[in-house]
């Protein structure tokens, strides 16, 4: 039951994407700003406690969602339909090829508007090598939060490690930031999505590196020298996988708005981004969330 769902869920997300209204991951972003309205304070204590509610509360609902899902047939499309609901490898793989049609038209200005649906930081000034190294960085580690890490939950807990996992992941986005109003706040939902995204992003690199075997000695040999210098814990096991695997060097320089810069470390020994790579990442990620999509179900089967 929990592999056919987890199947179901992943073909719907690969043919329909995300819903384009009343989207359940809107809905509980809602929830979300509702209740730090109410308990924010600049203290570690109240934002653990605001994690610990909401990510709870999502993990109940799946227990609920499971229990009360009986016969087989509909704990199998209750599966699929929370499966669909938290992933995100179709929508994200339009997006980046929104910004590669508009590079590859020349439309510069366009792909830099394009890409802020996709990155935080400042794209005003990006060439098109940077607006493409942007693009494969956030396929590499969104194809790791938004379609693998999910799968893996899914098959190890059900619809309580999906819906509680997208739970967890959209908070840190929401208040994961190194900035006045998070720093302390948004400790608890950053560090957690950090322990629920180490299963997930070390898969998506061992994916990325059977995705192409004529690579897979380049890929490993990036992630092991580069990935422990990314800020991120996990990112960067995706990142380097990704970059050795496609002959490229992602990191460097990054702008945020509000004149913050960062320095990344560089992954990969490769030659800069070109669009053209856009689309070579695109179909890296669809065999990384191919493959997460088959180990989950023969994961999930045994449960």
């Amino acid at each position: 039951m929990r592999a056919a769902g987890i199947l179901l869920g992943y073909a719907a997300d690969r043919m329909f994407g995300d819903p384009q209204r009343w989207h359940p991951v809107a809905g509980f972003g809602s929830a979300a700003l509702a209740l730090e309205r109410r308990l924010y304070a600049d203290s570690r204590a109240r934002g653990a406690a605001y994690t610990g509610v909401l990510v709870g509360g999502a993990v109940l609902v799946g227990v609920a969602a499971e229990r009360g899902s009986r016969p087989s047939w509909a704990h199998t499309l209750v599966t699929a339909a929370a499966t669909w609901a938290v992933l995100g490898g179709r929508s994200l793989e339009r997006e980046a090829s929104a910004v590669h049609g508009l590079l590859e038209a020349g439309d510069l200005p366009g792909a830099r508007v394009r890409l802020t649906h996709l990155v935080g930081r400042d794209t005003e000034h990006l060439d098109p090598s940077e607006v493409s190294r942007a693009v494969i960085e956030s396929i590499a580690e969104n194809t790791s939060d938004a379609v693998v890490a999910p799968l893996v939950w899914g098959a190890v807990a059900g619809v309580p490690g999906l819906l509680g996992y997208r739970a967890a992941n959209t908070l840190d986005a929401m208040v994961g930031h190194h900035n006045a109003r998070y720093e302390n706040f948004g400790w608890a939902s950053a560090r957690l999505d950090d322990l629920l995204n180490l299963p997930g992003s070390r898969t998506s690199g061992l994916l990325a590196l059977a995705a192409d075997p004529g690579r897979a000695g380049v890929a490993w040999g990036a992630w092991r020298r580069d990935a422990a210098a990314h800020p991120s814990p996990n990112a960067g096991v995706v990142e380097a996988a990704f970059a050795g695997s496609l002959g490229i060097r992602l990191g460097g320089t990054n702008q945020y708005y509000g004149s913050r810069v960062e320095e990344r470390a560089v992954m990969g020994g490769g030659r800069s981004p070109e669009p053209g790579d856009v689309v070579r990442a695109n179909w890296l990620a669809r065999r990384v969330g191919a493959g997460a999509a088959l180990v989950a179900a023969v994961l999930g089967a045994r449960r």
